[in-house]
């Protein structure tokens, strides 16, 4: 899955640990564009080289804006995350509830995901940048989550549900056609009545609930290569059993 349209964006970072992370968490699932709004501190210092680890291309090519307005310009889509429940913010999504609107749109254009300050979040005036408002379920004894896990969580959902999509599409498009099935299940048929497995005399009733549990199934060609090898190799066995006992 191409992550290419989903920007992570970080306003005003201070920690150049969590800079690191956060790149590093980005590599980990496939993302690579990272804005950073005035960050607070050095983003290429050595403390987020070594928090990067293998993705310090990320850290190097993160794009610096003076402010989110002007690092929102490309998107089409903007989900803000808070812990800030205000009288006028309502119908706030679940990372896995964002992760699953988020990505139809990301086929269409630029979306963005935007982690406010590790202290103070986002501001109201940069909540109304983001068209939807996303926030992590936590126990209020403890409700602010560090930064970077914040972003490797939602980048975790959003791989997820890519997963399934394509998983989703994949079987649809590698299903054998019925041609293939048909001529597998008279293979099929032939060889069980061969060594006495189905009754001569009505064969498809055991028939049926081998058809019934390989449709559940949803083979691909290559399931049904397998299993005609399979019917293959039992009517080789049957053959030389045959000539055995001749």
């Amino acid at each position: 899955m191409n992550f290419d349209n989903l920007s992570v964006v970080l306003v005003e970072p201070q920690g150049p640990l969590n800079i690191g992370a956060v790149c590093r968490a980005m590599m980990n699932f496939g993302f690579s564009d990272l804005r950073l709004v005035n960050p607070q501190t050095g983003h290429l210092v050595d403390e987020a080289r070594r928090m990067a680890v293998k993705a310090g291309k990320i850290l190097e090519e993160a794009a610096l804006f003076p402010n989110l307005e002007s690092a929102l310009q490309d998107c089409h889509l903007v989900f803000g995350t808070t812990r800030r429940f205000g009288k006028y913010r309502e119908d706030f999504l679940h990372p896995d509830q964002a992760a699953e609107l988020l990505l139809p749109w990301a086929e269409k254009g630029r979306v963005a995901l935007v982690f406010g300050r590790e202290d103070k979040g986002l501001h109201t005036a940069e909540l109304d940048l983001c068209q939807r408002l996303l926030t992590i379920p936590t126990e209020e004894s403890l409700p602010s989550m560090n930064l970077a896990q914040s972003v490797m969580l939602c980048l975790y959902e959003i791989s997820r549900a890519a997963g399934r999509a394509l998983e989703k599409t994949s079987g649809r498009k590698k299903l054998a056609s019925g041609k293939t099935l048909d001529s597998m299940y008279g293979h099929m048929r032939r060889t069980l009545i061969e060594i006495g497995y189905l009754d001569p005399q009505n064969p498809d009733h055991i028939l049926r609930t081998f058809r019934r549990m390989f449709g559940r199934a949803g083979l691909n060609d290559r399931e049904v290569r397998i299993l005609r090898g399979l019917w293959s190799r039992i009517d080789w066995l049957e053959g030389e059993r045959k000539k055995t006992a001749d």
